[in-house]
């Protein structure tokens, strides 16, 4: 109940909020300096002011900017994100066509950095003045430094190019033949350098969060006790003190997600992987106010969800948050 009470409480929070994204976004879109009737009728080869009255009509983009907010809420509010001036469908149909290969990129980048990241985090704590440590510190320094877009040139050049072992673009090969299964392997050979390149940044986070949090618990009473009553070294290290130590980079998953896809607009755009990103590049440049709208809003929507997901999972990973509130 407890549980309930507290996730109604957060999805509250979370309307207020994204309902001040949407009013905020949309005002900063439409009072940003180019003309969307413009770059429509660019595309139709040029066209006189009449003709540009006539888009601009057909779209709503001649009535003021508040009725214009006051049409969007409502169809929002009705589940409709609006039809997009440049691919000329209604945007929500482009957002669930792109969103799976953006989702897919993500939570492989996601897990793949906080798996490595740990290893890397508790292994540089087990001798924290050895060689080892500071080989994974210098290299953790060294992937955070180095711009995404900037690691996926250079795998592309090692990996695809120098050294052909994996695609240099896109997500399943052109006319890829066979069964469920050997797609299923073609897009994971195509994932392998998007998802490093990054993972690549948050590796070194979680190594470096967990290296410090790992140092920090190791030194607690309860770990001398557990080691003085001759638990196995093993067993202290992954059960007792991990649990404690990982909690930090629970907090950083929630507060990282938004990164992560903004770096995947990034990486998608390097390696023409066809997700979100990808649309967004090509939306922003059209001046495409419906479809960057509604790629604001569900990415906005995507990281209120996973702080809210982090904050249960938080409160599951320590119980001492909810006894702490009740002390109070």
């Amino acid at each position: 109940m407890k549980v309930l009470t507290v996730i109604a409480r957060r999805a509250l929070y979370a309307a207020l909020l994204v309902l001040a994204v949407i009013i905020l976004n949309f005002l900063l879109i439409h009072i940003a300096p180019g003309d969307p009737a413009e770059v429509i009728a660019g595309e139709m080869g040029g066209a006189t002011e009449e003709i540009l009255e006539q888009i601009r009509a057909a779209y709503g983009l001649d009535e003021p900017l508040s009725t214009q907010l006051m049409v969007y809420l409502s169809n929002v509010l009705q589940g409709d994100l609006g039809q997009s001036f440049y691919f000329n469908t209604p945007v929500l149909g482009l957002i669930i066509d792109r969103i799976w290969p953006t989702i897919l990129l993500v939570v492989s980048a996601l897990l793949l950095s906080m798996f490595l990241g740990t290893v890397l985090g508790v292994l540089a704590s087990r001798k924290p003045d050895g060689i080892g440590s500071a080989i994974i510190t210098v290299v953790s320094l060294i992937g955070y430094s180095a711009p995404v877009f900037w690691t996926g040139i250079m795998l592309i050049i090692l990996f695809a190019w120098q050294i052909p072992v994996f695609p240099m673009s896109g997500m399943a090969t052109f006319g890829m033949s066979g069964g469920i299964v050997a797609q299923m392997l073609d897009v994971l050979h195509h994932l392998v350098l998007p998802a490093i390149s990054l993972a690549l940044i948050y590796v070194a986070q979680y190594s470096r969060i967990t290296r410090a949090s790992m140092l920090e618990v190791m030194g607690a009473d309860y770990i001398r006790t557990a080691r003085a009553k001759g638990v196995p070294e093993r067993v202290v290290v992954y059960k007792h003190a991990l649990r404690n130590a990982i909690l930090p980079g629970i907090t950083l998953v929630g507060l990282q997600f938004g990164n992560l896809i903004s770096g995947a607009v990034l990486v998608e755009t390097v390696f023409n992987w066809p997700g979100l990103g990808t649309l967004a590049f090509d939306s922003i440049l059209a001046r495409d106010y419906p479809t960057v709208l509604g790629l604001l809003l569900i990415s906005s929507l995507v990281v209120i969800v996973a702080n809210l997901l982090t904050d249960l999972c938080y409160r599951l990973a320590d119980p001492r948050i909810d006894t702490a509130r009740k002390g109070r």
